[in-house]
């Protein structure tokens, strides 16, 4: 829907390919340009184009079409010798591709090796869902869930040894008939076709939302939730749209992501106040989104960056309508910035910008309800993702 090191091998690999990769600027014409995009920090390959380079502006993840693509999530992040970041692609053949950091073998290919390339995750077809956490990721395949990566929070639900990563896909216990999943900070989500929630791992700040902060490894329906159309999960958080268009949340909130009028953890879904008639929602790091049925958007919770884009940096703990963001396809967001693709194929961002995280070529952040652009109106991109908490963003 909606995080792990060591890549001298990648010295050699980006100097042969530097000059077949596309780098473009902000503001070139895409219009003809089919490729998925990607920006920001790159220390671990995590942009997919066969460089550890940074990059300010959007350029081409190696081999994949936009066309080719039927989902893409962001995983991981940090900084420095602990950073994770990873990406995974689900195509619309049903195979998925995996690349960046793998020191949890979140790639799912066999391995523990990082990969500046996208690589094909080990043994998997027939895939409809994908979702990647802060160091595990899930696919779905005919309505049974499979995940891979680190284990140490019981994240990946099979009931297996915690301390070993595990490098390729194996089944989660106990679910059938699920329709979508979500990888958080060591935790995972399971939505099923008939519209109640589950979940698994680690139950820190109650974000299980069975009540209590108590971590588990197996699947568990969060209680008195029904009717539930799309999840939505952050590192710490979850958010969930109900058929009636209300949006619950559970799990941390000291930066007001559960936009209840609170900064309290939740174990138990709680409504988010003031919302209503809302069609999509969307959990970036520590924030949450909600497009509402007249096309305006409203946010809630972690601003101390202006990643909200409401023109102040202080965190809400109710949603506020975005006033001057119309338009919105998708949303996505890590620790510090949020990035948008709207209806007219544009990509904006704002929040902070130290590691070119916006895309816009500078390393400026926004000021006020400014917004930055990555790409223009017209480059046929219509999906954003972001590393869970990290500075690294792609365009679909």
């Amino acid at each position: 829907m909606h995080h792990s090191k060591r890549i001298t091998l990648l010295a050699a690999v980006t100097a042969a390919t530097a000059l077949a990769v596309p780098f473009l600027s902000a503001h070139a014409s895409a219009g003809t340009d089919p490729w998925v995009r990607s920006w920001g920090e790159n220390a671990q390959g995590q942009l997919g184009n066969g460089s550890v380079l940074a990059q300010q502006t959007p350029a081409a993840v190696t081999g994949i079409t936009r066309d080719d693509v039927r989902e893409l999530s962001g995983g991981g992040g940090g900084t420095g010798t602990t950073a994770n970041p990873f990406a995974v692609a689900l195509l619309k053949d049903g195979t998925v591709r995996s690349w960046g950091n793998n020191a949890t073998g979140q790639l799912g290919n066999g391995t523990l090796g990082a990969q500046a390339f996208p690589v094909t995750v080990a043994g998997l077809s027939g895939v409809s869902e994908v979702s990647a956490g802060l160091n595990h990721a899930l696919a779905v395949k005919g309505g049974r869930v499979l995940a891979w990566g680190g284990n140490a929070s019981k994240q990946l639900g099979t009931g297996q040894d915690t301390t070993n990563p595990y490098k390729a896909p194996i089944p989660v216990q106990s679910l059938d008939k699920v329709k979508d999943v979500g990888a958080g900070c060591d935790f995972s989500v399971a939505l099923r076709q008939d519209g109640t929630v589950w979940t698994w791992g680690k139950g820190d700040n109650g974000r299980l939302g069975t009540g209590n902060n108590t971590t588990r490894e197996t699947p568990q329906k969060v209680p008195d939730l029904v009717d539930v159309e799309s999840v939505a999960v952050g590192c710490d958080h979850v958010l969930a749209l109900t058929a009636d268009g209300v949006v619950k949340a559970w799990g941390k909130g000291a930066e007001g992501q559960l936009g209840n009028d609170s900064t309290a953890d939740s174990a138990k879904p709680v409504d988010v106040a003031y919302l209503d008639a809302v069609a999509r929602v969307f959990a970036t790091s520590a924030s949450g989104f909600a497009v509402l049925d007249d096309g305006s958007l409203a946010g809630w919770g972690k601003n101390t960056d202006r990643q909200l884009g409401d023109g102040t940096n202080a965190n809400r703990t109710t949603p506020v309508v975005l006033d001057t963001l119309k338009g919105v396809q998708s949303i996505a967001g890590g620790a510090d910035f949020t990035v948008a693709a709207l209806d007219d194929g544009s990509v904006i961002g704002w929040g902070a910008n130290a590691a070119a995280q916006l895309g816009d070529g500078t390393t400026t952040g926004t000021t006020g309800t400014s917004t930055v652009t990555a790409l223009p109106p017209g480059s046929g991109i219509t999906h954003v993702a972001t590393t869970v908490t990290g500075k690294s963003a792609f365009a679909y």
